[in-house]
Order: C-alpha cells, then structure tokens, then sequence
C-alpha cells in the first residue's frame, strides 16, 4: 500500500453538487409540505493536511467538494450502517469497486483484506465485554483506504472511532503520515478492545469451574454458552492474523513508513497474545466440561446407589410384615374354623379339642417362625 502516490485528477461534480433548474411556482396552489431530511449516517468527516484538521462536515458532499479543493489533503470520512445511496456516492467519487460496496452494504463478513488497484479494503471485527450481562458483543467495521482519504463503515457500537480520531489528531506526526497511519490506529484499537474480552472471559471460566464443583444445576448451559463465544471471539482474531500479514508481506512493496511497520508488529503481537488465550480457554472449558458430565455421573450413580439401599431396605421391612402376618394367620385360621356354627363337628364333644388346638396353633407358629428365621426373613 502506498503512502505517497499523486494526487488524484479533479472529478466532475456529482449531480448532487449541480446547480438545480428554476422551477415556476404557481402562486394559486397550494405547496406540498417538505419531505423530511433523509437520515445520515456521517458521524464524522474532515479533512487534514499534513496532519493537521482543517475543517469538519456534516455531510458528504461538502466533504468531497473540500478534497477536491485541497490538492495533497486526507478526508477521513465515519459512517455508521450507511445506506445503499451513501455508498453508491462514495463509490463514484473515490472510485470503489463494486464488489467492496456489496460487501459494505450486506455486512456480516469474515475479517478479511483486499486491494482493488490504489484502494485497500479491509473488515475488521471489534468485541468488547459487557459486565452487566457478563457476555462478549461484536461489531463489524469496514475501512476503504486510498491515497488520499479512509472511510470506515461501522456496523455495531464497537469500536470508538471518535477516540481514535482524537488521539490521531493530538499526534500530528503519526497522522501526516497519511491514510496508512489511520488504517492502523484504527487496526490497533481494534485489537486493544480484545485485551477487555481476554480479562472478561478469563473471569467467566473461573466462575464456571467454581459453579461445577459447587454442583449448580445449569451449569452445562453455561459452559456451552461460554464455548460459543470463544469460538466466535476466535473468528474474529484469527482471520486478522493473516490480515496481518498480508499488511507485513506488502509494506516494502508499497514503500509503508518503517515506523508504520513498527507499529504493525506491535499489533500482530498482541493479535498472538490473544489467540494463544483463546486456545488456552477452549482447552479449559473442554476440560470443564468432561469434569461437569464426571460429576454428573458420579450423583447419578450415588443417587442410583441411595435408590438401591432404599429399596434393599424397604424389601427386608416388606419380608419381616409378611413373615410375622404368615405366623399370625396359621392361629387366626384354625380360631375360624371352630368359630363356626355347626351341630355336628366331630371335635365339639372331645375332651381333648381345646388343648388339641391350642397345641395345633402354637405349633404350627413355632414351625413357621423358625422357617421364616432360617430364611431371615424376621
């Protein structure tokens, strides 16, 4: 990518910028009311000249008419979910492709770079850690850079482009080294916000690994909750790790400034920083999980154990009430049969039937419980 290339050829004006036709105002009708302003999504657009700002606008055709004006000047152009006319009018006066404009209007893509003749085009996805809900958010932001102006498209709340606008413009000599020193303020930023999400889910592991030895039920979820956002932060640094280095690969084709390059290794460290911690946090929860499902097994088992003796006992209790109704039935059956009302019963007139009978119950009691002992049922 160059620093120094020669400045651009004037450009027509847009139909934007022409002068309107009068247009007869016929005094006996009625005018229409106004339509309102369409939305605009500059939150931010000047344009420097030798690191210095010159001027701010609040739209973009100002900003383009300023450029042309200023012949070696930078626009830095922020947008913020743009609509489909802003980029077709981006497009036609810094000349975009129109693969790069698909990309900025769909959203929702890899991190990723490309260079389509002077103009580089780069996504880049920012994280940051919420504490409230304790969970990781990401935004997409999109950087065209060309020899004379950047424009990034901002797609989510991350990350703060005003604080890297201002740090640049604090830092004269950093900014007039001309579009490639915002690229990579902004690259650095990015990368600074993953430092927060590294510290927020180092936190979240710890929590979890507490909450699966404390044996909280639905701390499953929360382990694969947590998964999922580490393989999404790791979608995220990954592919900028490459972006990386294509960036170090094309510096000295490019004539890149040694103190940019310096800068970029700076980031390409921290970048390796970060991935080592996420790998390092997949291989904990992996961890965790197989702890969590072993804990799980072994309740379960004990449970099922607890389950066992339960009903080892209850069986024992059922055997000892059937032994002693057994031996208590023997007695209550012979009683019934000489509590009936018959005249003729051939014991009735013995002398010998009530003892006879009595002996008849105790035996046949005694015979029982010691059956019913030698089985240990009582």
């Amino acid at each position: 990518m160059a620093t120094f290339l020669p400045s651009r050829p004037s450009r027509p004006l847009l139909g934007a910028l022409r002068q309107r036709r009068a247009v007869d105002v016929v005094p006996d009708v009625a005018p229409r009311p106004a339509a309102p302003a369409p939305r605009s999504s500059v939150v931010a657009a000047a344009i420097y000249d030798d690191g210095i700002r010159t001027a701010g606008y609040d739209n973009l055709a100002e900003t383009f008419s300023a450029l042309r004006s200023r012949p070696g000047g930078m626009a830095w152009i922020g947008l913020e979910r743009p609509d489909e006319s802003e980029l077709t009018s981006l497009a036609r006066e810094f000349d975009l492709h129109p693969l790069a404009i698909e990309d900025a209007i769909q959203a929702h893509q890899r991190p990723k770079i490309e260079r389509y003749g002077d103009t580089l085009f780069v996504v880049l996805r920012a994280a940051r850690y919420l504490d409230d809900v304790e969970e990781v958010e990401f935004g997409e932001l999109h950087v065209f850079v060309g020899p004379d102006f950047v424009v990034t498209v901002r797609h989510g709340a991350s990350p703060d482009l005003a604080a890297v606008r201002r740090q640049l413009e604090s830092d004269r000599e950093m900014l007039s080294r001309g579009p490639e020193a915002v690229l990579y303020a902004i690259l650095d930023s990015v990368v600074d916000g993953y430092a927060p999400v590294v510290a927020g889910l180092d936190h979240d592991i710890d929590e979890i690994e507490s909450d699966v030895w404390g044996g909280a039920p639905d701390v499953s979820r929360r382990i694969y909750e947590l998964s999922r956002e580490v393989i999404d932060f790791q979608r995220a640094v990954r592919p900028e790790q490459s972006l990386c280095a294509s960036l170090a690969k094309g510096a000295d084709k490019y004539g890149v400034d040694p103190e940019l390059q310096a800068y970029l290794r700076d980031i390409a460290d921290h970048l390796t920083e970060a991935a080592d911690r996420i790998e390092v946090f997949r291989a904990a929860l992996r961890d965790i999980l197989t702890v969590a499902a072993t804990l799980v097994a072994q309740r379960q088992n004990e449970e099922m154990k607890h389950l066992s003796e339960v009903s080892i006992r209850q069986g024992e209790e059922v055997k000892k009430i059937s032994g002693w109704a057994a031996i208590l039935f023997a007695p209550t059956l012979v009683g019934t049969v000489y509590g009936m009302n018959f005249d003729v019963m051939p014991e009735l007139d013995w002398a010998y039937g009530y003892p006879a009978a009595l002996v008849a119950m105790l035996a046949v009691s005694v015979g029982l419980f010691g059956v019913f002992r030698w089985k240990r049922w009582i």
